[in-house]
């Protein structure tokens, strides 16, 4: 695509722009306690209606079967065996899954209610049509900022209509309605309640003195920066009338305990009936700089165990985070269809989750001697089981990365089909630290976002509960807000 540089957009548009982002949360903490904007981009990315409406209609079922697959334990820890050898983060969660869910004793205690809250990332791939990045079941963030992002570009469009336009890829289309941040607190709430009433009858007693809100706990990484996308979704549930409060792991060690009927307490705050883990998917959310480094990843990571080991919603259970791993995404992508049937998916189910999965192959010496010696090395990226950006290697550099695997660690990887999503037809303007930038190259993932408790969908669009757009420049391989060159979007239909 040439280069065609128009003008720049007006001081007073960015700076009211920036200003919105401020004022509505669209930030991140600064280690001084000031923020700074999100970057976002100054008019949404173009998709196919049709394209949509069928990621609409796929996306609730691809949660069904992940939530099915998490509670198949015995089919977790058979197929995840040989990749918790090969990846030691993985190996203690298969091993704290185990703990919990190895046997028919282990099973009885476990109490937790899973709610499975999850965005799912596709790109639109030029030549194959819409197909999954990865599955994320822990953490998966920023509805929020999704959400808020296509209000901004509302906002936009309604003080300076011409400028929108002129940034527009097609001025015919229309926005996608957005309500990530609204259906996942309603999400949230239902689990909440649900969870709530069971213990409505014994409000007597030991209960009598308890909140009668549902309370929510939201556990953190301390000092993080992304905490408005969080502090946003704890805004929405008080409006819902729930309770919330947010701790670490460290903090967790020694403030929790078992009330009456396995109730989780904290202490003085009381009965948890929600847990939500924006931690826990690295090794350093186990550590403390407090406590000797093998003594503190077993005493918080046995914490979470703690948690699900007590009648409480849960997201991410352990068997979420090893459902929505890299390698069960492999597995999924590489059974046949048919197989979806363990599961609880029809033939026309399976087959519509198909129709999205990119090609992915183990990595192991028989897919090493075809990727040297027969495959086009632009068309895979290498991936391990690593969460958020930074994870993936492309091209060239994926030869060199093979060669510096020893064998023990070759369970961790997965080669997947690489995709090249459609670029925007239309330059436009992306805002990072207060600068415009021209982009002629913006390229666009899709997360869209499910909830369901229990197996259950649990908002008012079975399940859906709004989308995350996420853009970047083609030639960067990184697309993440935090840790690539990532801008906030929002989406258009044809």
């Amino acid at each position: 695509m040439k280069s065609n540089l128009r003008a720049p957009i007006a001081s007073q548009i960015i700076e009211e722009a920036i200003e919105w982002t401020m004022m509505h949360g669209v930030a991140f903490r600064q280690a001084d306690m000031t923020a700074k904007h999100c970057p976002f981009s100054i008019a949404p990315m173009n998709m196919d209606s049709d394209v949509f409406e069928h990621l609409l209609k796929v996306t609730p079922l691809i949660t069904k079967l992940i939530h099915n697959v998490s509670e198949d334990h015995d089919f977790l820890q058979s197929a995840l065996a040989d990749v918790a050898k090969a990846d030691p983060f993985f190996e203690r969660i298969v091993f704290l899954h185990q703990q919990i869910h190895g046997d028919s004793v282990a099973r009885f205690k476990s109490k937790r209610k899973p709610l499975l809250l999850m965005r799912t990332d596709f790109m639109e791939d030029g030549q194959h049509g819409a197909k999954v990045i990865e599955f994320n079941g822990i953490a998966a963030g920023m509805a929020p900022f999704g959400q808020r992002a296509t209000e901004l570009h509302a906002f936009l469009s309604q003080q300076w209509p011409q400028t929108y336009s002129d940034w527009l890829e097609d001025k015919r289309s229309t926005p996608a309605v957005n309500h990530g941040l609204d259906q996942l607190a309603l999400g949230i709430s239902n689990a909440a309640r649900e969870v709530k009433s069971t213990f409505a009858l014994e409000a007597m007693g030991a209960f009598d003195t308890e909140d009668k809100r549902p309370t929510f706990l939201m556990v953190v990484q301390s000092n993080e920066d992304n905490v408005y996308d969080q502090h946003l979704l704890e805004l929405a549930l008080q409006k819902q009338g729930i309770r919330t409060v947010r701790r670490t792991f460290e903090q967790l060690s020694t403030q929790l305990s078992t009330g009456e009927g396995h109730r989780l307490i904290l202490e003085d705050v009381g009965a948890i009936d929600l847990v939500y883990l924006r931690a826990g998917y690295q090794y350093c959310d186990y550590y403390s700089p407090d406590r000797e480094e093998a003594i503190c990843c077993h005493a918080l990571s046995q914490t979470r165990l703690f948690i699900e080991q007590h009648h409480v919603a849960v997201n991410a259970t352990f068997s979420q985070q090893l459902a929505t791993s890299k390698t069960m995404q492999m597995l999924l992508t590489t059974m046949p269809m048919e197989e979806y049937a363990r599961w609880g998916l029809n033939l026309a189910e399976a087959q519509l989750v198909k129709s999205v999965l990119a090609e992915m192959k183990p990595i192991n010496q028989e897919t090493m001697d075809w990727f040297h010696t027969q495959a086009n090395k632009q068309q895979w990226v290498l991936k391990n089981q690593g969460e958020g950006g930074g994870h993936c290697v492309f091209g060239d550099d994926i030869s060199e990365r093979l060669k510096q695997l020893k064998p023990e660690e070759l369970d961790a990887w997965a080669f997947m089909q690489r995709l090249y999503p459609h670029v925007r037809e239309v330059p436009t303007i992306a805002v990072r630290d207060g600068v415009q930038v021209q982009v002629d190259d913006l390229v666009s993932e899709i997360g869209l976002f499910t909830a369901y408790f229990d197996g259950k969908p649990v908002t008012e669009m079975d399940g859906y509960a709004g989308y995350l757009i996420r853009s970047k420049p083609a030639s960067e391989d990184e697309g993440g807000i935090h840790s690539g060159k990532g801008i906030l979007d929002s989406l258009a239909l044809n």
